[in-house]
Parts: C-alpha cells; sequence; structure tokens
C-alpha cells in the first residue's frame, strides 16, 4: 500500500496522468483486499461494512479522475462510504444524549472550512452540506467508541484515527477544489485520505467483546 500511494503521489508531482491514474485507484484497492482478506477481522458485520466503505471509496476514487471532473458522482460514492462507516461505528456503541458536546468540535471545523469556500461551491451546496453531515457524524461515532467496553482498545483508537485523518483529507479536498489551493495540497491530500483509509481497515484486527 505504501509503495503505490508513493508512486501516487510521485505521478501527481510529476504531472504523470497515467501513472496517477494507475496507483492511485490500486492503493484503494490494495487496502481493501487487505481488509477483506489479510488482516484478522472483528466480528463480520463490522468486516463487512468496512469493506463496503472501501469498495464504495474505490468507485469514488475513479469517478473524480473521469474527463469531465464527475464531482456530483464522486461525492455520492464517498457519502455512500461515510453512511458505511457510520453504521460500522455505531455497533456496540449506543447513541446517548450525553454525548453529543463531542460532536461540536467535528460540526465548527467543517462549518469554518464550508463558510470561507461557500460562494465557490455553486449548485453543489446542497450535496455538500449533506456529505459534510454526514462525515462529522460518522467522525462523531468513531470517537464515541472509545466510552463502550465492549471495544478493544487498538481497534477504537485506529477507527478514530482513521475517522478524523478523513475530515482533514476532505477539508484538503474542498480547499483544493473551490478555488483555495496550496502548495502541495494534492500530495497532502493523498498521504491524508490513504492514511485515514488504512487505519480504518486496520480497526477491523483483534475480536470485540
Amino acid at each position: 500500500m505504501a509503495v503505490s500511494a508513493a508512486f501516487a503521489i510521485v505521478a501527481v508531482r510529476r504531472d504523470d496522468k497515467q501513472g496517477f491514474y494507475l496507483f492511485k485507484p490500486l492503493t484503494t484497492f490494495i487496502i481493501l483486499l487487505g481488509a477483506a482478506w489479510l488482516i484478522r477481522p472483528a466480528p463480520p458485520l463490522y468486516r463487512t461494512l468496512v469493506v463496503v466503505g472501501l469498495g464504495c471509496s474505490l468507485g469514488g476514487d475513479i469517478l473524480l479522475m473521469l474527463p469531465g471532473g464527475r464531482m456530483a458522482g464522486g461525492i455520492a460514492a464517498f457519502l455512500a462510504a461515510h453512511l458505511a462507516y457510520l453504521v460500522a461505528f455505531s455497533l456496540a456503541s449506543p447513541v446517548a444524549l450525553s454525548q453529543l458536546a463531542w460532536l461540536l468540535p467535528f460540526v465548527a471545523f467543517c462549518g469554518v472550512i464550508l463558510a470561507d469556500r461557500w460562494g465557490a461551491l455553486g449548485k453543489l451546496k446542497f450535496p455538500v452540506v449533506i456529505y459534510t453531515a454526514v462525515i462529522c457524524t460518522m467522525a462523531w461515532r468513531a470517537a464515541m467508541r472509545g466510552q463502550s467496553v465492549f471495544i478493544p482498545r487498538q481497534t477504537f483508537l485506529f477507527g478514530v484515527a482513521g475517522a478524523c485523518l478523513f475530515v482533514v483529507s476532505d477539508a484538503i479536498l474542498v480547499l483544493r477544489r473551490f478555488g483555495r489551493p496550496f502548495a502541495a495540497a494534492e500530495s497532502l491530500g493523498l498521504a491524508t485520505y490513504w492514511a485515514a483509509q488504512f487505519l480504518i481497515a486496520m480497526s477491523v484486527r483483534g475480536t470485540m467483546a
């Protein structure tokens, strides 16, 4: 995974579209294979939901690379991925009113990014808002797994780290795609994206009580 990701990032830096089109989906596919077969699994439903999320992410990777910039299709695919992760992170971790305060940091961070780029979103305002709400909820549910006595510390830490990195990665994507790029934005976005996916995939290791 690391080697494939490195080749993809080098391809971006060299403006090598063929290399990027090969190694970007390949990296996500390798992570998917790891979650599906190569890692000692947690309960089957949790693993299945994570694999579904990775599969939707792979579809999103491909859609965002297609000519014409299929941004709406990419958003839909990653929205489905986050819904799968959200359900996975909610297993054995029931929602409680006392947990709602922990949602605020995620909402505040994403709200600042959206407010900054609101005028540039154009027709994508509604889907981006829906997507943002889902990814904030996904990260929040990952964070709340730490309160459950039924979830091993290791799988909790992998999951919450991956979810938080996904929020960061998508924030970089919004800035880059909607008029506020910065040096190395694409490379940093890819690195945080694959780190997020890898950590979420690693959260299927071990056995939940």
